[in-house]
């Protein structure tokens, strides 16, 4: 077995520890947040850690009304820009907690009077030094050079978050269960991937709460299987990507219960139209009929929650496809765990 998929199997137990141990230091930070009168959120973050700092911005957006923005690094480290920020929460996500770019912004935001707040694996780590308060993923050294654990970790963070800016009960207790019932799905994975051996080009879509999903998706198929894959919201396809779409062309979909469901079946109708190869990772029937191929999760699992277990059957998909197609998954070729930008 890969350490990939060996990590991937290990994310019931990450997201329920991060869950029992920053619980306590969550509910304080709560506390004197609501104190600091913040109007603004500022995330940075580089790879898979920036897909999770996506999804967060939907989280927060919808459940604090307080506007959150991701950062271009760049603007702080190339062009030195002074932001105003002093009544702002600046979040930097890192699972090595060494990116010197996203560091670099955490001490720019500190020096303009943001609250800075650190969300990594490692508590002895250059952001934990910075941060003003450190939140940890708690997933044990990550040993593949793609990201599962640390991923996942970061999203279960900006639940607990969220629940303390709102203060409104997310039931994000619930997550390590539907995230043990997603591995479920190893063995029709399995199956599945046999079918896209030979595939070089895709599309991911995902829309709202599983936007992000879809970029780190694409990313994963990118980095172990060599696979060039798009990533677009369901709405944006129809504005122009849609034309890419030819017989047997791969759309990959995120298309839980909820508000999405009439964009992403619109979309499904439409690609079967076009005779497109979709493959939905989904808890509605209506969706699963409409799609070539489907691996359907519980539907009790409502779209808030859906995140985390949705992006598992994904990360066994990525995973399994490299193995299908001789790659090792734990060692794509021209990277490493950790990156140094700038």
């Amino acid at each position: 077995m890969s350490l990939m998929l060996a990590e991937i199997a290990e994310q019931p137990d990450v997201v329920e520890k991060a869950i029992r141990l920053e619980g306590g230091k969550i509910k304080k930070l709560g506390e004197f947040l609501r104190g600091r009168d913040i109007d603004l959120i500022v995330l940075t973050a580089r790879g898979s850690s920036d897909n999770a700092a996506l999804f967060g911005r939907y989280l927060l957006e919808i459940t604090t009304g307080i506007p959150v923005s991701l950062t271009a690094p760049s603007v702080f480290t190339l062009y030195n820009a002074k932001l105003k920020l002093n009544r702002a929460l600046v979040i930097g996500v890192s699972q090595s907690g060494e990116g010197a770019d996203i560091n670099r912004v955490l001490e720019s935001a500190k020096a303009s009077g943001a609250y800075t707040l650190g969300i990594t694996n490692d508590g002895k780590s250059s952001m934990a030094k910075i941060a003003d308060e450190t939140l940890l993923i708690h997933a044990g050294r990550e040993k593949s050079v793609a990201a599962t654990k640390t991923y996942t970790g970061q999203m279960l963070h900006f639940y607990l978050l969220a629940s303390i800016l709102s203060g409104k009960k997310l039931d994000f207790e619930k997550i390590p269960h539907f995230t043990n019932e997603a591995l479920n799905l190893k063995s029709e994975v399995e199956e599945l991937v046999q079918r896209y051996v030979f595939m070089e080009n895709c599309v991911v879509v995902g829309r709202g709460l599983n936007y992000g999903n879809s970029y780190e998706l694409a990313l994963k198929l990118m980095e172990t299987c060599y696979v060039v894959a798009e990533r677009f919201s369901s709405a944006d396809f129809f504005h122009g990507p849609l034309a890419i779409v030819e017989r047997r062309f791969p759309v990959i979909l995120f298309a839980p219960q909820g508000v999405t469901v009439k964009s992403n079946v619109d979309l499904l109708k439409r690609l079967k139209e076009l005779n497109a190869d979709s493959f939905s990772i989904t808890n509605v029937k209506e969706i699963a009929r409409l799609s070539s191929r489907t691996l359907l999760l519980p539907g009790e699992i409502d779209e808030f929650l859906s995140p985390i277990p949705f992006i598992i059957p994904a990360q066994l998909f990525a995973a399994l496809l490299a193995e299908a197609k001789g790659l090792n998954p734990d060692a794509p070729r021209s990277l490493s765990k950790v990156t140094i930008t700038i």
